[in-house]
């Protein structure tokens, strides 16, 4: 099972946000391409990057921040945040971006994300955020009425590289995965599941392998944030039990 170290982009740093809430931003490195750096010299295999003020722009912001990133490290990235058009998906594409996250896209414009997903054949996954089981867009600032599991079978056969699930009241509080709903998606659909948001303990990171193991269940691995940065997970036993 992957695990996603992820980098949040707010104004050039890597920060942190309680429940999506810009106004709660902890900075945790003036540094992301350092920080890049040493998630990639702590062993880990992929990054996951958002850019914050572009999810709620709807462009990129963070460009030279995440430029700075792919230029230090040769992990690959995966890329969410102000992505809302077939232009700037090719020019993340092709600066070395090995995936790109679209959210409101999603929502909003479904035959885009298809169109998407068969020109850039597994470099298109899918966010999909949820606030009590229901999609919310645009930073999260949007809440719509529509259920992730109907969301994410209209996709099914559409060849996303994954789906990234995201429990919005869990993630930066550090309250535990929503394993119970994470499996429950996986299980429903044929494309492989990231788990996001929450991720607290080396216990979540094995229930989440547990879950993996069910007949059917496809979850490709977990983001970890703040735990990650504040040391409540330690990174080579977080990799171990991941079985990376």
């Amino acid at each position: 099972m992957n695990l996603y170290p992820a980098i949040d982009l707010k104004d050039g740093r890597c920060v942190r946000l309680i429940k999506g809430d810009m106004a709660q931003a902890t900075v945790f490195n003036d540094n992301p391409a350092a920080q890049a750096a040493a998630f990639a010299e702590a062993g880990f295999k992929w990054l996951h990057l958002v850019d914050l003020n572009g999810a709620f722009a709807g462009q990129p912001v963070n460009r030279d921040a995440v430029t700075a990133i792919l230029d230090k490290t040769d992990l690959p990235c995966q890329l969410g945040g102000g992505i809302r058009d077939l232009a700037t998906m090719e020019f993340w594409l092709d600066r070395g971006i090995r995936r790109v996250i679209l959210g409101t896209l999603a929502l909003h414009d479904p035959d885009l994300v298809i169109d998407a997903c068969r020109r850039f054949p597994g470099r298109v996954a899918l966010g999909l955020d949820a606030r009590d089981g229901r999609v919310a867009v645009a930073g999260w600032a949007e809440q719509s009425d529509m259920p992730v599991l109907d969301l994410a079978r209209r996709f099914e056969d559409a060849g996303a590289a994954a789906i990234i699930y995201t429990d919005i009241d869990r993630d930066g509080v550090l309250g535990g995965a929503n394993v119970a709903a994470t499996a429950a998606l996986a299980a429903a659909v044929s494309t492989p599941v990231i788990a996001s948001g929450g991720v607290a303990s080396i216990e979540d990171i094995v229930a989440l392998k547990a879950a993996n193991n069910a007949p059917g269940t496809t979850i490709d691995g977990a983001i970890i944030g703040r735990a990650l940065y504040d040391g409540r997970i330690d990174a080579d036993a977080a990799l171990g039990a991941a079985g990376v």
